[in-house]
């Protein structure tokens, strides 16, 4: 996979479980107040599964919500804006998978409107 930016934001811990040509896998960890923030992929699906939660991915242009136990998953297409935080801003783990195409992170905000 080509990486064309990375992400700047800071959280508890970003373990990559693969990183090949075609495919990503890596698991990130949120404590109490952290959050993934609002951004988008020009190329690349997310796909996401929670390990400990619950956790919220929530998405615009389509407006949904997505309140993921663990074990539960989602997927938010490429050029979808999302964000991803523990419910009630709560500690969260998950996998998330990332596969063929460039890997961008298009910031979309820094606030935390949702």
């Amino acid at each position: 996979m080509q990486v064309r930016s990375r992400n700047e934001y800071e959280i508890a811990d970003r373990e990559v479980v693969a990183d090949g040509s075609d495919l990503r896998v890596q698991v990130l960890t949120l404590a109490q107040g952290q959050c993934v923030p609002w951004h988008y992929h020009s190329e690349i699906t997310d796909s996401f599964v929670c390990l400990e939660g619950p956790m919220i991915v929530e998405t615009r242009a389509p407006r949904q919500n997505y309140r993921l136990e663990p074990g539960q998953r989602c997927a938010v297409p490429a050029k979808v804006a999302h964000y991803v935080h523990g419910e009630a801003d709560g500690p969260c783990k998950f996998m998330i998978v990332q596969g063929i195409g460039i890997y961008d992170f298009v910031a979309v905000g820094q606030d935390r409107q949702r």
